[in-house]
């Protein structure tokens, strides 16, 4: 085991940075234990040094504990801030001492010396004083040991190696009170008093620290990592989208950065070609392309709508003059044709990328023509998308000029996706993969009333596209809530049976935990596996409606299991005489929850009661050493064991996190659209409608939820695999012609 640790080492994600914060963060969790429950021990050591009746206390003793319990008594505070410092302090030196120090930073070997006698002395006095101690949280100290040993890189630390260990926290206390009694005859008079019924309990803060490098990634075990994991893989899934989504606007803001003379190089989208015929998608007039001669005399100049313009060449027009582009361009939409009715042909409608070609050369700036360049590709690429009917693309359409001079007047289009007239071009196109193309459809009514109230709304196009993306997304929200209302049924059966499944996961995964740990007592092994899963299953499945029945059903188990291990002191077997009357009755509360009836129940305690008699009647003529020996060595065996089969479990959910059709899945939204690959070999789109909260079943819907189906998230996945189904709608189609512009291999470059 020592060997694997060692070729394993320790968390590479972060390196020595990520090492340093945890270890920070283990030393914060002491300091806040230390904090909160060291002034209760302050006064019972005040107690106990002004206790009359302690038959230890002789005249001359007595006196001096008298005095010194005043002086704790009266300066009780500064005393609880000096020991909170030291024990502190004292972890901190201990465990930067077994951190890996590298080569740059080394310091020099020092010289070596004898320890002093006294040292020597105190250390064998401090190991008998912390015994009790060490018995008593032997489970919890070996864990954290193992724990240790695989952070720092090396092997599981011995007992006298942990930073946490009592013994430290031992030695702190009483170096503080050397510290503060001045009287050099009452440094002594705290040391019994070191004792359990004075100290702060240690397994809280064993069982924090273990859960902070449990949730660091320090061996981490398997309970929860399902949940972590979808998590983690729809978070960077998220972060991903978010980072490209960033250097898409940082590389356009490049794009738009250097000006608008014609010599500063910028590098231009290059000319649209004419583009290929699709299967019944809108076509601008009659011409092959959107650059055919044959629509000439529809295109725009200054005057309006007339052959190409001639004459000389005006001067270049900014797009922010009143008289430049802006200017013309408002004046050609006040001349634009009224929105036709529904399932009417649009005719004599303004087509963005002949807008170039119709005005002289040079009259535009390199930053105007930039932007006609980029929003001509926008637009053509609606227009050929055969997945948005017919309809909405001729309402898309007369968005073309409100839409340019948006653009032209705000280059925040281009950078920010929530810009309103890029907004609703992302909207619109959305709706059109709907299908929503029926003129009694609430979305489509809406649809063509903010599309005519932008067109209408000329010199103030910022405004109406806000207030007609407003009204959009108010409506699609009308809509989605109708939509869940339609799967309300399939969505709630959906998360029963996902409850259950990971209920019953959950559970099987913190009984296995547990399992071949205890030796000969297979009888204890047998019942975890066969029942107390089953208890288990039914505690994770009432625990939101009763809250605590998870941690109730597991301390049952870890305690029964604690109960069959040896007891090496007479402490522990009358420990565990106390324990057995309450252990017994909530054996059997939950035993009763799951209608456990037959006569193995009563073999079961029968041979559970032999077992805990066998354990008490063992011979203790061993000497307290060999206790604590025999006694961590089993503490650390289990936790090897245990920490093992949590090693196994964290390399199958790494594995799994590498599968990238997992993360794929795992990184799925609502409102995403995905291509399905029927038997027939046809293509099928369908969004997705509704996930469920673990991500093990998605919930796929047709155009205008003319039909609903679900995919367990493993078919899903596997469907992926088999290049059955992909994802084709991530973002926005304004950001996905952005994304392709900008990474086109050869853009072409303004010439002078």
């Amino acid at each position: 085991m020592a060997s694997r640790q060692s070729e394993a080492g320790p968390p590479q994600a972060s390196g020595a940075q990520a090492r340093q914060d945890l270890m920070d963060k283990l030393v914060g969790i002491v300091s806040s234990h230390v904090n909160e429950h060291l002034m209760a021990v302050v006064n019972r050591i005040i107690a106990g040094l002004l206790d009359a009746t302690d038959p230890s206390a002789n005249g001359g003793a007595m006196y001096q504990r008298v005095k010194s319990g005043n002086l704790l008594k009266e300066n009780s505070y500064a005393f609880f801030h000096l020991a909170c410092t030291a024990l502190t302090d004292a972890v901190r030196k201990d465990l930067a001492a077994l951190a890996p120090v590298s080569a740059k930073s080394a310091a020099p070997a020092a010289p070596l010396s004898l320890v002093p006698l006294e040292e020597m002395d105190n250390q064998v006095a401090f190991d008998a004083i912390s015994r009790p101690f060490d018995v008593t949280c032997s489970d919890a100290l070996a864990t954290l040991s193992v724990r240790l040993g695989h952070m720092l890189g090396r092997d599981v630390l011995r007992m006298n190696q942990n930073p946490f260990r009592p013994q430290v926290f031992l030695m702190a206390l009483q170096q503080a009170w050397v510290d503060f009694e001045p009287d050099a005859a009452g440094h002594g008079l705290i040391v019994p008093l070191l004792k359990p019924a004075i100290l702060f309990e240690f397994a809280p803060m064993y069982e924090a620290l273990n859960l902070a490098m449990l949730r660091k990634g320090v061996l981490p075990g398997s309970v929860d990592a399902y949940r972590i994991q979808k998590t983690d893989n729809a978070a960077a899934a998220r972060a991903a989208r978010a980072a490209e989504k960033a250097a898409l606007s940082r590389r356009l803001k490049d794009f738009f950065g250097g000006g608008a003379e014609p010599d500063d190089g910028i590098p231009l989208i290059p000319d649209l070609p004419s583009m290929p015929q699709g299967n019944g998608g809108w076509r601008p007039s009659t011409a092959a392309g959107f650059d055919a001669p044959a629509a000439r005399e529809a295109v725009p100049t200054r005057g309006g709508f007339a052959e190409a313009a001639k004459g000389p060449q005006p001067a270049p027009m900014s797009g922010g003059g009143s008289g430049g582009l802006l200017g013309m361009l408002g004046e050609m939409q006040k001349r634009m044709p009224q929105l036709p009715d529904a399932g009417a042909a649009p005719h004599n409608v303004f087509y963005l990328p002949r807008l170039k070609q119709s005005l002289p050369q040079g009259s535009l700036s390199r930053g105007d023509e930039s932007t006609i360049d980029l929003l001509s590709r926008i637009f053509e690429t609606v227009f050929l998308d055969d997945s948005i009917p017919p309809e909405i693309r001729d309402l898309i359409q007369f968005l073309q000029i409100p839409v340019l001079k948006a653009a032209l007047s705000d280059k925040n289009f281009f950078f920010e996706e929530a810009h309103p007239a890029r907004r609703m071009i992302d909207l619109l196109s959305r709706m059109g993969w709907e299908q929503r193309k029926s003129a009694d459809d609430p979305l489509f009514q809406a649809m063509r009333r903010n599309v005519d109230l932008v067109g209408r709304d000329a010199g103030r196009e910022q405004q109406a596209f806000a207030e007609a993306v407003a009204d959009l997304e108010a409506s699609i929200a009308a809509d989605e809530t109708i939509a869940e209302t339609d799967i309300a049924g399939p969505i709630a059966k959906a998360l029963k049976q996902e409850k259950a499944a990971e209920a019953t996961r959950s559970a099987k995964t913190a009984v296995a935990m547990r399992l071949g740990g205890n030796g000969a007592v297979e009888i204890v092994d047998s019942f975890l596996e066969k029942k107390w899963t089953t208890v288990l299953t039914v505690a994770y499945t009432v625990e939101e409606d009763k809250p605590g029945a998870v941690a109730n059903a597991t301390r049952t188990m870890d305690d029964l299991l604690w109960s069959v291990k040896p007891k090496v002191t007479t402490e522990q077997r009358k420990e565990l005489i106390g324990k057995l009357p309450g252990l017994l009755t909530t054996l059997n509360k939950w035993l009763d929850v799951i209608k456990w009836q037959d006569a193995d129940r009563l073999q079961f305690f029968a041979g559970l009661a032999e077992c805990h008699a066998s354990i008490v009647r063992a011979p203790l003529d061993l000497s307290p050493a060999r206790q604590l020996e025999i006694a961590v060595e089993a503490a650390q065996q289990d936790a090897i064991r245990r920490i093992e089969k949590e090693q196994a479990a964290a390399e199958l959910e790494q594995a799994a996190q590498a599968d990238e059709a997992i993360v794929t899945v795992d990184g799925l939204e609502r409102g995403m659209w995905l291509e399905f690959v029927q038997p027939d070999a046809s293509v099928r789109k369908v969004k997705l409608a509704w996930v469920s909260p673990l991500r093990s079943l998605f919930i796929f819907s047709t155009g205008a939820r003319q039909e609903a189906f679900s995919l367990q998230g493993e078919a899903l996945a596997q469907l992926c695999r088999d290049g059955k189904a992909r994802v084709i709608q991530e973002s926005g189609v304004v950001a996905r012609v952005l994304s392709e512009a900008m990474n086109d291999p050869v853009p072409a470059v303004l010439s002078a």
